[in-house]
């Protein structure tokens, strides 16, 4: 049931430590997986919830929804159920919510490492695009790596570490965003909405 008002500065501060469910269809195809919920996500239980999130701009802009989602107060059923018939999932790296990413630890990024590869393992989406190269470097001890489509795969997936959305991000843009995320869908052969590709940096 969605919220009718925002969360509260009291009922943020409260959602600390608490977990989000995942967005899992059956036919899974894209998997994206965030870093780890925010205290406005944990509140209201929908991904990338927080005002100023360019995660939900930047999939409408790629034509990943037909519409641009307002996850604010909850993500609505007609977006889920979209989401879900088009075989994309959501996830995080690490489950528990914190105010900011960089509070996590490197031990906490690492478990949760070892729990998406089980999950991935599990529920075998075509394409993982996890949104944040910081992060992913971390968990998984892979310096090496840099954004873009990686030639190994990711427990029998392809894997695309790509730009996180937080606005706290500022090298990237909704556009930009958006043309890595569009590239991840149409390798996991989600349908798109007929929109010109978006540019990607350095291409």
């Amino acid at each position: 049931m969605l919220r009718t008002v925002r969360p509260t500065k009291q009922e943020l501060a409260a959602c600390q430590g608490r977990t989000v469910d995942d967005l899992l269809p059956t036919d899974l195809r894209l998997l994206f997986v965030g870093i780890n919920p925010g205290l406005w996500t944990a509140a209201v239980n929908a991904h990338f919830a927080r005002p100023g999130n360019r995660f939900w701009p930047a999939l409408h802009r790629a034509g990943i929804t037909s519409r641009l989602v307002d996850a604010s107060l909850g993500l609505p059923d007609p977006d889920r159920d979209e989401l879900i018939a088009a075989g994309i999932g959501i996830s995080n790296i690490v489950p528990i919510a914190t105010a900011r990413a960089d509070e996590l630890t490197t031990a906490q990024l690492r478990e949760g490492g070892l729990a998406l590869r089980t999950l991935v393992a599990e529920h075998r989406p075509t394409v993982v695009a996890v949104l944040g190269v910081t992060a992913f470097r971390q968990a998984f001890a892979r310096r090496d790596l840099a954004i873009g489509h990686c030639e190994e795969d990711f427990e029998g997936a392809q894997l695309w570490v790509l730009p996180n959305p937080s606005g706290l991000n500022a090298h990237e843009t909704v556009d930009s965003l958006a043309g890595w995320y569009r590239r991840a869908a149409q390798a996991a052969g989600v349908t798109l909405a007929d929109v010109p590709a978006q540019p990607i940096p350095g291409s």
